[in-house]
């Protein structure tokens, strides 16, 4: 996605001087958005428009068995949501604008965890999770709303390696550039669970943690949600820069 270059000439007072015109690529990177279980596309709405301003395309839906098709939750497993990100994925890579070697995912709670899983299935670039969830390999087609709740509090205070799940194998397989943010007070997704998440991207071209300070697992304070916006939005505007201009440190790690 770098700039092309063109070397041109400057007629000034009937004399020559050398430039060189730098023009932006034909296409930009695309955003895919993927909200948790029981939320909506309604908070991401705001970061798109953000982070289209960044010059790239957005794109925020509602999964199956939420908002317009709410009576569809005890139904809906999984897989089912998979698919429905994996038709987003391919609904904005195919968009005319879009660069389909550029694509970010930024997944919520459930929506981070089910990212990680398309992140083995379609090409991802950049992988921003908050708080991503962590759910064991079997019951894949179980309904969600039919998951013992008290084992999975029990399975995210368990430090797991990559080869004790799918999604973290997925993560441990990723080479990209990577933004993972936790909630200090989550009642949801523990500290456990980031770090399993966290020590999975060992491949990972760079990898930010940021821990955000009093924050609950929703971000139920409005400065919360500010703070995550722009954690986000400073995340993906160096992300952006950095393939505009080609600049990629090596195993950059920040840690903070």
């Amino acid at each position: 996605m770098s700039a092309s270059s063109q070397s041109i000439d400057i007629l000034v007072d009937d004399q020559h001087i050398a430039g060189t015109l730098v023009t932006p690529p034909d296409k930009v990177p695309g955003v895919l958005f993927v909200h948790g279980w029981g939320g909506s596309q309604q908070r991401d709405l705001a970061r798109a428009r953000g982070i289209a301003a960044l010059g790239c395309v957005c794109l925020t839906f509602d999964l199956r068995g939420h908002e317009r098709n709410i009576e569809a939750q005890e139904r809906v497993s999984r897989e089912h949501n998979l698919a429905d990100i994996l038709a987003a994925y391919d609904l904005l890579a195919a968009h005319e604008a879009v660069d389909p070697a550029c694509i970010a995912v930024i997944g919520t709670s459930y929506g981070g965890y089910l990212a990680t899983l398309l992140s083995m299935r379609r090409p991802v670039r950049w992988l921003a999770l908050r708080v991503p969830a962590l759910y064991w390999d079997e019951q894949w087609q179980l309904p969600k709303r039919q998951l013992d709740v008290a084992r999975l509090a029990v399975y995210r205070r368990t430090p797991l390696r990559a080869e004790d799940n799918l999604a973290l194998r997925a993560c441990s397989d990723f080479h990209g550039d990577v933004l993972l943010v936790e909630s200090e007070h989550d009642d949801f997704v523990p500290h456990t669970t980031l770090m399993s998440y966290r020590n999975a991207f060992d491949k990972a071209h760079s990898l930010t943690h940021r821990i955000m300070a009093g924050a609950d697992h929703g971000l139920s304070d409005d400065r919360h949600q500010q703070a995550y916006t722009r954690i986000l939005i400073d995340w993906v505007s160096e992300m952006v820069a950095g393939a505009r201009v080609g600049d990629y440190p090596h195993h950059l790690v920040r840690y903070s």
